[in-house]
């Protein structure tokens, strides 16, 4: 293992242990009964907190995991070269963080020369070689979304001499302000002037002291950089402590242009499928996804979504936020609470798309196209119980492992939960609009990472489809409808990809969907400036058919919205094929849609 790969190994190890709990397990016995409880020893002070019997297993399994992994890094620590001491410095300071100087972080930064650039990195580019001002840069989103590549870009843009006053900072699960305190004053006294610290929010006590980074050392003249994956805990502290002395960059939404242009991977397929993280290496993109499987997605959502909603709160006002969802927390459950609300997030999303699928006749449609196969014609309704696969969905829709639930979510939970998903930019909603009836507003739910979206959904439809009369079709005969019913699926999320992006890019504009008594039109861009609006149907499709804007051209419904919303000045449809034009509906790329937004 050369330098390189061994400190990418060091930071991955230092990140992974970062999230797993420290201490130990230790059981009592009271009147009879054993009781567990999780010890952790800190600046030389034992707490013990009870763990319900229910959670041993899973806490052991996390603990021995943390102690494996420290082991590893230990070993691997030892084996960095030993970093020469610069001028100025003494070798008498240890630090409690694990900190990168000097050499080290050429080392560190140097894996990343070739990677392109996120368009929101500008930003910390103008921050470091700006013009200085007495604010800390806070750099968060969830994992995998090129924070720390961001870091090591600025890094490798430095000159030698500002590299030789640049520091890179770990954090990890433990360390106090006190501690991280005496490494800065240290830093300061040493003249460092550049200080990234990494996953600062693992620190129990960075909410209610982060003035500390802005009121000491921001106004003394260094510039630092906060990042970390706790988004939540990050907000909580602008609100308390930070308030306009920091700059914040959230890095969890990425959209379809920067999927392509620095990843280097086109095709809005790949973006419903993994779109949502940054890969380390851009080329191997979907066999690294967090969302390459079920398995890797339910992770993705436990580690960089749950448990930093969950630390956050804990810590926060001394958990004084936690609101209805306390008694979660008091159980233990309130990360699979979390958990469940994503995923139902998802069964509703999928359920929507099936049912359409199945009720509304899309399924006719697709067993008549199947029926009428030139090579291989097949009768997908005399082969599948339809009856069956509506009772299967409908058990799978219910929340898995509700007998060991001791805390019902209701409607407020479900509501606070997803206020916090919010704030972390995962959901984000469009408006949903009526005619004729106006009163009637409704939201459309968007989760803005499209892979985790649709991970969730493929697994749950292929469950659902293990019908006992569709499984005795042939693997190939399964294969074809199964993709027929993937399409309706990437067709729906095509659509709120394009409604999401369209909405984000244009914050002057009222983006929506609008439907009719019969039929709806699929985005409509309304500008009240220019009282005009352009209409839009969305469609996963390479083909142009006139069947596609029926609705683009009825006069029925074209009289309706220009009196609600203005003179329609374009129709468009937006499918996967190439520019053309039909009847005065213009047919516009999707890939070349997305890119267009926003410049």
């Amino acid at each position: 293992m050369n330098q390189n790969e061994l400190v990418a190994r060091i930071e991955e190890l230092e990140r992974e242990i970062g999230v797993l709990p420290p201490g130990s397990i230790a059981a009592k016995m009271v009147k009879g009964r054993e009781y567990y409880y999780h010890r952790v020893t800190k600046n030389k002070k034992r707490t013990e907190t009870y763990v319900d019997f229910d959670r041993v297993e899973e806490l052991r399994v996390q603990i021995e995991k943390r102690k494996a992994l420290e082991k590893e890094l230990k070993k691997l620590q030892r084996a960095l070269p030993a970093e020469k001491v610069e001028a100025g410095e003494t070798s008498s300071h240890e630090f409690f963080t694990y900190t990168r100087i000097g050499r080290q972080l050429q080392g560190f930064a140097s894996p990343v020369k070739k990677y392109r650039r996120r368009e929101c990195y500008v930003k910390l580019h103008d921050y470091i070689f700006g013009e200085q001002q007495d604010r800390v840069f806070i750099l968060y989103g969830l994992r995998r979304t090129g924070k720390t590549t961001m870091i090591r870009q600025i890094l490798l843009e430095m000159t030698p001499e500002q590299r030789e006053h640049a520091a890179f900072m770990q954090v990890k699960n433990g360390d106090t302000l006190s501690e991280i305190n005496s490494d800065l004053k240290y830093l300061e006294k040493q003249g460092f002037r550049y200080l990234f610290i990494d996953e600062v929010t693992l620190m129990e006590d960075f909410i209610e002291g982060a003035a500390l980074f802005s009121d000491i050392y921001a106004c003394s003249g260094i510039r630092i950089v906060l990042s970390g994956t706790d988004s939540l805990g990050f907000i909580f502290t602008k609100d308390e402590q930070l308030y306009d002395r920091c700059i914040l960059l959230h890095t969890t939404f990425i959209p379809y242009r920067e999927f392509e242009t620095v990843l280097g991977i086109r095709g809005i397929d790949e973006y419903i499928q993994y779109g949502g993280t940054m890969s380390m290496d851009g080329v191997h993109y979907n066999e690294t996804s967090s969302f390459a499987s079920k398995t890797s997605t339910d992770e993705y959502i436990d580690s960089a979504i749950a448990r930093n909603i969950q630390h956050s709160l804990q810590y926060y006002q001394d958990g004084g936020h936690f609101r209805h969802l306390y008694e979660f927390f008091q159980k233990g459950e309130l990360t699979s609470a979390i958990n469940r609300v994503v995923e139902d997030m998802n069964h509703r999303f999928t359920k929507e798309v099936l049912t359409r699928t199945f009720v509304s006749g899309d399924l006719a449609i697709s067993a008549r196209n199947l029926l009428h196969d030139r090579t291989e014609p097949i009768d997908l309704l005399q082969n599948m119980d339809n009856a069956s696969v509506t009772d299967i969905y409908r058990n799978l829709l219910d929340i898995l492992n509700k007998e060991e639930q001791t805390v019902e979510i209701d409607d407020t939970h479900a509501w606070q939960i997803e206020e916090y998903l919010t704030l972390l930019d995962l959901v984000m909603k469009v408006d949903l609009l009526h005619l004729p009836d106006v009163s009637l507003r409704e939201k459309i739910t968007i989760i803005s990472q499209p892979g985790l979206r649709y991970a969730q959904a493929k697994a749950l439809v292929s469950s659902l489809l293990q019908d006992e009369k569709f499984s005795a079709l042939s693997i190939v005969e399964r294969g074809r409808i199964l993709d027929r019913i993937f399409s309706e699926i990437k067709g729906r999320m095509m659509e709120d990809i394009v409604l999401l992006e369209t909405s984000l890019t244009n914050p002057d504009k009222q983006v929506f969907q609008l439907q009719f008594a019969v039929g709806e039109f699929d985005m409509v861009v309304h500008d009240p400036a220019t009282l005009t609006c352009r209409i839009y149907e969305i469609k996963y499709s390479r083909e142009v058919v006139p069947g596609q804007y029926r609705h683009l051209v009825d006069q029925e419904k074209c009289a309706a919205a220009e009196h609600r919303f203005g003179t329609i000045t374009g129709r468009y449809v937006i499918y996967r094929g190439e520019a053309a034009e039909s009847e005065g509906v213009q047919y516009l790329n999707v890939e070349e849609y997305l890119k267009s937004l926003n410049q």
